[in-house]
């Protein structure tokens, strides 16, 4: 038996989980207050979120712009790319904070989009040297550097939040400060930029044609969902707790307790969809949505904001990296470049979408907070049927019918 060496692989993995634990600090400080901001600046409170959104159309628009800089380039070109509009967009925040102009403030978030496309794209170049047996391990432990992110982030919210008279300016100070501290990780990555195709070589299918494939679609359709309700959720978190009589140190303790399960589960979800298959555990990622959803509708007290949030994490974690998995298995290494990045436009788009229907769902669909939190969780209910659905149609698919 031929023993495959991972050694590389490994070697990648670290540096991306050290990335994900610094670059990736930023992501759940600026969740977090970045509603918070936006409420303080914006003139209509049904605004409040539209920072958080614009960072995911920043990253949606990025993400096919970006894969393409990856395949032609090579991973550590297009993270560095990232880092260089997360920091650009921590200058530009900050500088709206301080002069209080809601419009630049937006502007700031918007590049910030491009950081977060990049983000995401670590767990594919996790998977680009390991091999078939470690690639769900490899997607699983970068996911799981989310973890120093997830306690790394909100701790430093508390402690800049208020560091200057401007509330949060001190925050989007650390921000820039941990793009550019990040971005020399990536000088450590050693994943070989893709091979220049020959005239004849196999160009691949269509972006139009890979979509077609059921296990594709079905793993989009997956992502998509399990993305965007866990924004759809997150993004209005902080406004529900402080709405309902809490403080902003409470709601930053609800973040990090569901930032910690997002990706605490990383450290053995890979072993699961090993054992278990992926298409069950993305379908266990699904009901534990519907789980979080059903937690938050029973009450506001504070342990129901932590128990929902803790699901939401992990449901999210069992389905993102699940359908992650499930589409990394299913296109060539040609495709690469071209399925990814529209991948991850689509994923970023409906989780453009969830995140500015947020704001006002929470904000402008009732009096009180109480009301507004009660509809953002109620808007879930459809899109998990949708890819319960997708999954169902999958499962039933004639076997000879199904890529191996």
């Amino acid at each position: 038996m031929t023993m495959i060496d991972d050694s590389k692989a490994r070697r990648n993995v670290v540096v991306l989980v050290l990335a994900q634990a610094v670059l990736g600090a930023q992501m759940p400080m600026i969740f977090t207050i970045g509603g918070l901001a936006g409420q303080s600046l914006a003139s209509n409170v049904c605004l409040a979120t539209l920072p958080i959104s614009l960072i995911v159309m920043g990253s949606m628009l990025a993400a096919t712009p970006l894969s393409a800089v990856m395949q032609k380039y090579g991973r550590r070109a297009g993270f560095l790319v990232g880092a260089v509009f997360g920091a650009f967009g921590g200058i530009i925040g900050a500088y709206g904070l301080y002069i209080a102009s809601f419009p630049i403030f937006l502007f700031g978030s918007f590049l910030t989009g491009g950081y977060m496309s990049a983000h995401g794209f670590y767990r594919f170049a996790a998977a680009d040297t390991a091999s078939d047996a470690f690639r769900p391990k490899a997607i699983s432990y970068v996911m799981a550097g989310g973890l120093a992110a997830a306690i790394i982030g909100p701790q430093m919210v508390k402690l800049t939040s208020d560091a200057f008279v401007i509330p949060f300016l001190g925050t989007y100070l650390a921000v820039i400060t941990l793009n550019v501290v990040g971005a020399f990780l990536f000088f450590l990555l050693d994943i070989p930029r893709p091979p220049v195709p020959s005239e004849d070589a196999p160009r691949g299918r269509s972006r139009i044609e890979m979509l077609k494939e059921p296990r594709i679609a079905v793993a989009v359709i997956c992502a998509m969902v399990s993305y965007a309700l866990m924004n759809l959720v997150m993004t209005s978190t902080p406004l529900a707790v402080v709405g309902c009589g809490f403080d902003a140190g409470n709601a930053a303790d609800v973040v990090t307790s569901h930032v910690l399960a997002m990706y605490i589960p990383s450290f053995f979800t890979g072993h699961l969809i090993a054992r278990f298959g992926v298409e069950r555990i993305v379908a266990a990622g699904l009901v534990i949505l519907a789980g979080a959803g059903a937690v938050a509708l029973h009450g506001v007290e504070l342990e129901n904001f932590f128990v929902a949030l803790i699901l939401l994490g992990i449901g999210w974690n069992f389905g993102f990296i699940g359908a992650t998995t499930m589409l990394a298995g299913s296109h060539e290494a040609h495709e690469r470049g071209r399925m990814q990045g529209l991948n991850d436009l689509l994923v970023f788009g409906g989780v453009t979408f969830a995140s500015l229907s947020s704001g006002g769902l929470m904000n402008c669909s009732g009096g009180t907070a109480v009301e507004g939190w009660t509809a953002v969780n109620l808007a879930m209910a459809p899109f998990l049927v949708l890819a319960g659905g997708a999954l169902i149609w999958l499962a039933m698919r004639p076997k000879d019918m199904a890529r191996p």
